[in-house]
């Protein structure tokens, strides 16, 4: 099959090379050159524009996006809006928020355009293992493009989820799973660091992947982290979050189900960007005042 896609970073560049390596042809854009180049010399046909990429498509065109959630998104179907044609494709591949999904679909469906949202997991160890896809829109459509999710996922790592997006809301609650997950490994990787046996936590860890309950992809990179910084040294206790735990947090309020643990978790991911938190001096100053329990002072203060 023959397909556009835009967005070539770390993710999109090597789900080109995964289609190029199982026979399809890929036409590629992206906002920087170096990621068009790089594409093109393991295969892939260069385009200097949405126009340009659209112009190398034949019949019925399909356009996978790759790109961050939110304008840029917009963006590029505002454009490709314009270049393609009633039963055309497009494909939204990255962490878009499911209700804008919603919206986009409707708004690409007046014009005859179809719009199908794949929640892709996988990271960089997808060009290896495939990708796990979670997709929705019109199911003719979805199955009209079933060869490229072929390609891109393992044996039984593809699923269609429903209509226009069921597939970003089924990868959101992925991610908002990860999230309690992720929060459970470090709390657990701690007690056992800070514990009175002086344990290897990357010794226990190893042990973990071969037929304990706990054994899963994670454990496998918390080992291959151990691995690479003893100790975790090098690495600062600071945790982003990109979106999709705040919107597993929001549906489940939306939906009355109590979510603890991945609510807790993207506390906690707050709770590590604070060097000096407010909250916990307050906590300090009650405790004083109500039970005379001793507060450490702040030396940085003196000094200025």
């Amino acid at each position: 099959m023959k397909i556009g896609f835009i967005g070539l970073g770390k993710m999109g560049g090597n789900m080109v090379e995964r289609l190029l390596q199982n026979g399809h042809e890929v036409v590629v854009f992206d906002r920087s050159q170096a990621g068009i180049d790089l594409a093109a010399a393991k295969g892939a046909i260069a385009s200097t524009s949405l126009e340009d990429l659209t112009s190398k498509l034949p019949g019925r065109k399909v356009v996978w996006l790759m790109v961050p959630s939110g304008a840029p998104v917009d963006e590029n179907i505002s454009g490709l809006s314009q270049l393609m044609q009633k039963g055309d494709i497009i494909i939204d591949g990255g962490n878009s928020y499911w209700k804008d999904t919603v919206s986009r679909g409707k708004i690409l469906l007046e014009k005859g355009i179809h719009f199908v949202d794949c929640g892709t997991s996988g990271g960089i160890w997808g060009l290896k293992n495939g990708y796990c896809l979670m997709s929705g829109g019109v199911e003719e459509a979805v199955s009209y493009i079933q060869p490229i999710f072929k390609s891109l996922a393992p044996e039984g790592g593809y699923t269609y989820c429903g209509t226009s997006g069921a597939g970003h809301y089924v990868k959101m609650v992925h991610n908002g799973i990860e999230y309690g997950m992720m929060q459970s490994f470090a709390e657990g990787f701690e007690i056992m660091e800070t514990s009175p046996f002086n344990l290897d936590v990357k010794q226990v860890a190893s042990a973990w992947r071969h037929g304990s309950v706990v054994q899963s992809w994670l454990l496998d990179l918390a080992v291959k982290a151990f691995e690479e910084d003893p100790g975790l040294k090098d690495i600062k206790g600071y945790v982003e979050d990109s979106g999709e735990g705040r919107w597993t947090i929001q549906a489940a309020i939306d939906q009355n189900v109590p979510a603890h643990v991945i609510t807790s978790s993207l506390y906690a991911r707050f709770e590590s960007r604070q060097t000096d938190s407010f909250a916990m001096k307050v906590l300090a100053a009650l405790r004083n005042q109500f039970g005379g329990h001793r507060v450490i002072k702040d030396e940085r203060k003196k000094e200025n």
